[in-house]
């Protein structure tokens, strides 16, 4: 164990591993129950995607930590399972087969220009005060997580939205008079106090009471127990499919939509690819798990000579791995910061979260049991932790301000890590050419700029 993950070396031991581990699990196991409920829509069988989402889910993650050996999880994104079901699907009229098809190419992408360094240039590329506040900003994102999970914020609409499009809201406190919120208000102080007083596992903790507390409240509760009998016998009509007629045969059938395949091919490849490099950017320089040696053998060493290289070749094979299986793109989660702020230094952690997702394909009803407010509080606490990244930007230089705050805050705003990236990225090569400097900025930044502009061109065509 300890000659496989070097323990000592990143200061860590075999118990924090796994307490980091049980943390990360516990905050992003809701996806084992959100992902199928969506994709399901498009005709899925939901037992097929329930065990497609674990099995891509343990394959990335184990892939992360064995290969990698960084504390990173990995499951179907939220955000590219929405865009799969409401926009691919329901918006451009393809089949899930034909949809996992274009996901599983969007993962060969990601392994081309991650074996051709196309995704190390870009990292290297990014400014100081970006990095900083792509930090920050993942912070903030992953707090309005934790409130939007439990509905803490309430959003009043003139009508509602339909097939995935978005509608003009006024947002607001939600009233405290369900028991939902106050579950989440108790756990919230219980994973700040325990934080604040440095207690070993705090977060795990705090989500286990809080999980106990809400059985009597009627929040956590076994009505919704899972039939594992039925996911296994539906796995079949989705592990594979894109190889049958129905998938890739059917895809290209039509040549007159080749375009719009190819659009929505990169849009899929944008959004994956920078949700993770704002995740590795975020948690892993702050705290240490990419070293000044990682980051000097990324940019000068070959092949996978350094924990970056390996992460990143990790999360671009897991998108293809899941395609496979029959779940929408596979990416690096950013709870994986809660697992991070517990303890979790090296793949161990990632191990444990992988050992998790397959025991909660036998235990679902369990699993399923722990309600979203058992877990948005401490995303909300770690949220914080991570926004202290904030304070090593010049606020007072609006330079520095405009395109750090698009790159912090209005990730929160925008939902999205990928959008966040976007702005900042955007307005900085905006005030650089402004400044006359135009030519300090990296050629890497104007192009992926220019990408950016185009998905969001893209997006509003599709």
């Amino acid at each position: 164990m300890e000659k496989f993950f070097h323990l000592k070396k990143n200061g860590t031991t075999v118990s924090t591993e796994v307490m980091a581990g049980l943390t990360t699990f516990f905050a992003m196991s809701y996806i084992i129950i959100v992902n199928p409920q969506i994709l399901s829509q498009t005709g899925m069988p939901w037992g097929g995607v329930f065990l497609a989402t674990i099995i891509a889910a343990i394959a990335g993650t184990l892939v992360m930590g064995l290969f990698a050996n960084v504390p990173y999880a990995q499951a179907a994104g939220m955000g590219l399972n929405a865009f799969f079901t409401y926009t691919v699907c329901f918006g451009l009229g393809f089949t899930w087969q034909q949809t996992l098809c274009m996901v599983f190419l969007c993962g060969l992408i990601n392994i081309l220009i991650t074996v051709t360094k196309i995704r190390k240039i870009i990292i290297q590329a990014i400014p100081e005060v970006l990095q900083n506040a792509i930090g920050g900003g993942i912070g903030l994102f992953v707090a309005y997580v934790g409130f939007l999970n439990v509905g803490f914020f309430t959003f009043t609409t003139k009508a509602d939205a339909k097939n995935g499009d978005t509608v003009q809201a006024t947002p607001g406190l939600a009233v405290m008079n369900n028991p939902t919120i106050w579950l989440f208000i108790i756990g919230l102080f219980l994973a700040i106090i325990l934080t604040v007083l440095k207690v070993r596992g705090g977060m795990l903790i705090a989500i286990a009471v809080t999980a106990i507390v809400g059985i009597p409240m009627g929040q956590t509760t076994m009505a919704n127990s899972i039939s594992i009998g039925d996911t296994f016998a539906q796995l079949p009509q989705t592990f594979g499919a894109i190889f049958s007629a129905e998938g890739f045969p059917s895809l290209f059938s039509d040549m007159s939509k080749l375009p719009i395949i190819l659009l929505t091919i990169f849009a899929f490849s944008m959004s994956d690819t920078f949700d993770t490099i704002g995740t590795f950017i975020g948690t892993g320089r702050r705290t240490g798990i990419f070293s000044a040696e990682d980051e000097q053998a990324l940019e000068n060493g070959s092949g996978f000579s350094s924990k970056m290289d390996k992460a990143l070749f990790a999360d671009s094979i897991a998108t293809s791995i899941g395609a496979v299986c029959g779940t929408s793109n596979t990416t690096t989660y950013v709870e994986s910061s809660a697992g991070i702020a517990a303890g979790g230094r090296t793949g161990l952690t990632s191990v444990v979260v992988a050992i998790c997702f397959a025991l909660s394909a036998f235990l679902s009803p369990v699993i399923s049991a722990i309600p979203s407010a058992a877990t948005a509080g401490v995303l909300v606490v770690v949220g914080c932790m991570m926004a202290s990244s904030l304070k090593e930007i010049d606020w007072s230089d609006i330079s520095e301000a405009v395109p750090a705050f698009f790159a912090s805050v209005f990730m929160a705003f925008s939902y999205s890590i990928s959008y966040g990236i976007a702005g900042g990225f955007i307005t900085y090569c905006l005030i650089k050419t402004c400044k006359g400097k135009a030519k300090e900025v990296h050629p890497v930044i104007w192009v992926v700029s220019l990408l950016f502009i185009l998905d969001f061109i893209i997006t509003a065509i599709l």
